[in-house]
């Protein structure tokens, strides 16, 4: 039994759990039960715990203070959706008990988990039992028994990990809808599959290796060709991090009528592309109505090939230096007043709506892309003012900006906005001519509440969810969240909403429109809500957002 662990030995702990979650992630995203498209538990976690993996293999921490403490920094600042927000706290909660210590025995192991499901509850205004929060904290009881009984670090971490899962197999029975769909808490069982992969490293076994995801190559053998090889001039590679689930064959097909050398690796969060072509820039423009492009290298083969056939050195975007490559990081705007705001969507049209009402600020994401802590935070400090409002628009973002709150110097308040139409709202009535900003929060989380939101989009699993037999695939119709219906043919549904609409008795009814919705279509659909709702004042707005056909604001 390993007795003792130290600041090395706790950074492979972390890297090897991270390496887990990673290879299972799809498995944990399959236990979502809801069946909408989103920001999955299995990759949100994937990607905040990597944030810290990134970090401590730039690090060799002496102790264990120190590997704890950049652990939880980075985790802290890449939290991705609440699943990410409480695993980020559960380590948090961990580096405060390891603070000062240059290793730890199992009782200090078994305070510090406990200490992490301290400071993960105190974070959720409502804490639900059958959740990771339910899990960590009975495992986090049985680490404290455990310690009792044989203090060292092995024993009390297989303890703690053997009634975590046991209680995971309960959680089951402690949520109606786990029980309904008959799966475990997604939540759960990505914590145990991190400790478990920390367990594994202090036996000794070795990470476990991940799938290459398409490997490309990285630059031409520029010594091996010569300029007549050369059909297209410029090597290029880049990376995309998805917004949208669509097929990558529309962009093959368009790529390859550009250029040529043509490889794309993809996973569900991005997808890589090395491509020879004369244009470039049409290929990073078409690449990106797949998601948001987040590094790339062009490389001139022609200039590189004659470089060569001089005897020169060709020159290489990998001779840069890393100074070169590293864009520093940007300053604070510096307050030009005291109230800004800054609002998470995703869509042009619809940011742009948000800037009309005089948002300062655009954070990229929504359903399938929740933004990190640290995106939110960079966005935040770009904000000229004082106090900045932030606007989640999604009930998964809003934790992940509460996590802002004390990483700058200028205040941040929260709106608790779960829809873009809440959000949008809530900006109506922003009276920045107030000069209590708490009066401000409170007026327009009030005006939000009044905000009923409707949206249509697909299926992204099979599933029987609220007595609805849904199929991979078909339309979905959501009401403040909860599944109003399903059906194969989408105008079906929206008229079920104008019915709604009709019955609530709106008097402002706005259709936001998403990508892939033509204008026409968006036109027929408007008069179905103008049909029902004559004497309604009705908007139509093309806002360009993912996986939502329509988004319908009623007041």
């Amino acid at each position: 039994m390993v007795e003792r662990i130290s600041g090395g030995a706790f950074k492979q702990m972390v890297l090897f759990g991270a390496a887990c979650i990673t290879q299972q992630k799809q498995a944990i995203n399959d236990l979502n039960v809801f069946p909408v498209p989103d920001g999955d538990t299995g990759t949100n976690m994937s990607l905040t715990i990597q944030t810290a993996a990134t970090e401590l293999r730039r690090s060799e921490p002496a102790t264990l203070d120190q590997a704890a403490k950049t652990t939880a920094s980075a985790l802290l600042r890449g939290a991705r959706g609440n699943s990410g927000v409480i695993l980020s706290l559960l380590f948090r909660g961990m580096s405060k008990v390891f603070k000062g210590m240059a290793d730890a025995d199992g009782a200090a192991l078994a305070s510090a988990m406990n200490e992490g499901v301290s400071t993960a509850y105190s974070a959720v205004m409502k804490p639900a039992e059958g959740t990771v929060l339910t899990v960590s904290r009975l495992a986090a009881k049985r680490a404290v028994e455990a310690a009792q009984e044989q203090n060292d670090v092995e024993y009390v971490l297989t303890e703690a990990i053997k009634v975590g899962y046991a209680t995971l197999a309960e959680t089951t029975d402690m949520n109606p809808v786990l029980k309904k769909a008959g799966v475990v808490d997604a939540g759960g069982k990505g914590y145990l599959i991190i400790l478990d992969g920390m367990l594994r490293s202090l036996r000794g076994e070795e990470v476990p290796e991940l799938e290459a995801q398409g490997e490309t190559k990285e630059k031409a053998d520029f010594a091996a060709i010569g300029d007549e090889d050369i059909t297209f001039a410029f090597d290029t590679v880049f990376i995309v991090r998805r917004t949208v689930e669509k097929s990558l064959e529309p962009l093959r097909r368009y790529l390859n009528s550009i250029g040529d050398s043509l490889v794309i690796g993809e996973d569900d969060e991005a997808f890589k592309v090395h491509v020879h072509t004369d244009i470039p820039g049409a290929a990073l423009t078409e690449a990106q109505k797949y998601g948001t492009l987040e590094v790339a290298k062009i490389e001139n083969m022609r200039i590189q090939a004659d470089d060569v056939a001089a005897g020169r050195k060709a020159i290489s975007a990998d001779d840069l230096e890393d100074d070169d490559l590293e864009q520093e990081p940007t300053a604070p705007a510096a307050p030009e007043k005291r109230y800004g705001f800054l609002a998470v969507c995703a869509g042009e049209g619809l940011a742009e709506a948000f800037r009309d009402l005089g948002v300062d600020r655009i954070v990229s994401g929504g359903q399938t892309m929740n933004p990190s802590t640290e995106s939110i935070l960079h966005e935040v400090e770009q904000t000229p003012s004082e106090i900045v409002f932030i606007l989640p628009n999604n009930k998964n973002i809003i934790m992940a900006a509460q996590q802002c709150v004390g990483l700058t110097d200028k205040e941040i308040i929260v709106i608790p906005t779960a829809t873009v139409p809440q959000g949008i709202t809530a900006m109506m009535n922003a009276d920045v001519e107030q000069d209590d900003p708490q009066a401000i929060a409170q007026a327009m989380t009030e005006a939000a509440a009044t905000v009923t939101t409707a949206q249509i989009t697909y299926a992204a699993r099979n599933s029987d969810f609220d007595g609805f037999a849904i199929s991979e695939g078909d339309y979905l119709a959501l009401v403040d969240g909860k599944l109003l219906g399903t059906d194969r043919q989408l105008d079906s549904l929206l008229d079920q909403l104008a019915a709604l609409a009709a019955d609530k008795g709106a008097e402002f009814i706005t259709l936001f429109y998403g990508e892939g919705v033509s204008e026409e279509e968006a036109e027929a659909a408007s008069i179905r809500f103008r049909t029902a709702c004559p004497d309604c004042e009705l908007s139509l707005l093309n806002g360009g957002q993912p996986v939502y056909y329509y988004i319908v604001s009623m007041e």
